[in-house]
């Protein structure tokens, strides 16, 4: 394509429209294609690594695709969240007016195929899936993901897939210096040459509530009966740092605070005859 690149704005190469059939989100489906767009003769190996390695979308808000293409990933998250607003997100109108023609052609009303300036400023997103433009150059890709990942609700989720060989485990460690307070960064899987990460923004109060062990056995007196040392080497402090289950900075300090008593000098109970 010389210049022309699936991520220009108004691509010069021949339209070429055709219609595929594809599976997405489990249903054999008939989309529509063209030249000049990312992967237009099948859902690419990233993309499809992506849709089997996240988790059903949130079932109500707004979630983003991020470089939509021709719409697999906006397609999927519209069938499997009926009752959310999908944002397909592009710079390549071409793509932009694919997934409005399979949007409609699959009775799914609630994908809005737009440039980044057409969102609204004043949406947040429950889940970004994205298989990010990569080829665009570094800069061009951080200044992408600082726009959008700051937009993710409290305790939501962005999911990216990235090919290993282009720069997954890089990219891994700039999200988690970029995004340091207030997010965590994971690899979630990795198939097929493609890493998918998980960028996790977390919410205050603490995204996951305390749990505390169960059951809770107490001795005579009253206090809770912790062994000193179980037959797996954890200490009574360790046992109570496993039954914090805190996600943010909190978390140690909850452990701290929680009353551990002391077995030292606990006298033994005298087993009756019979029970020994």
């Amino acid at each position: 394509m010389g210049s022309d690149h699936y991520f220009s704005a108004s691509p010069a190469s021949p339209e070429n429209l055709r219609r595929i059939r594809v599976v997405l989100q489990g249903r054999e489906v008939e989309v529509m294609t063209a030249g000049g767009v990312f992967s237009p003769d099948h859902v690419d190996s990233g993309t499809a690594v992506l849709l089997a390695n996240t988790p059903p979308p949130p079932a109500g808000g707004h979630l983003l695709d991020i470089g939509s293409g021709w719409g697999p990933i906006s397609l999927s998250l519209a069938m499997a969240s009926p009752h959310a607003t999908i944002w397909a997100v592009d710079v390549n109108e071409r793509a932009l007016d694919l997934v409005r023609r399979n949007a409609e052609s699959l009775g799914l009303p609630h994908v809005n195929a737009v440039r980044p300036e057409d969102v609204p400023d004043d949406i947040v997103f429950r889940s970004i899936r994205s298989n990010p433009p990569i080829r665009v150059g570094k800069n061009e890709l951080h200044g992408l993901l600082e726009k959008w990942i700051p937009r993710l609700d409290e305790r939501s989720d962005a999911w990216l897939v990235v090919q290993r060989n282009l720069g997954s485990d890089s990219l891994q460690r700039w999200l988690a210096a970029t995004f340091e307070r207030g997010y965590s960064v994971h690899r979630a899987a990795t198939s097929r040459g493609f890493r998918v990460l998980r960028v996790r923004r977390h919410g205050s109060p603490p995204t996951e509530p305390i749990a505390l062990p169960e059951p809770d056995r107490r001795d005579e007196s009253g206090q809770r009966d912790l062994p000193r040392e179980d037959q797996g080497g954890r200490s009574r402090q360790e046992h109570v740092k496993r039954a914090v289950q805190v996600d943010g900075p909190d978390a140690q300090g909850t452990a701290r605070n929680l009353h551990v008593p002391s077995v030292r000098g606990r006298r033994a109970r005298p087993v009756p005859h019979g029970e020994r």
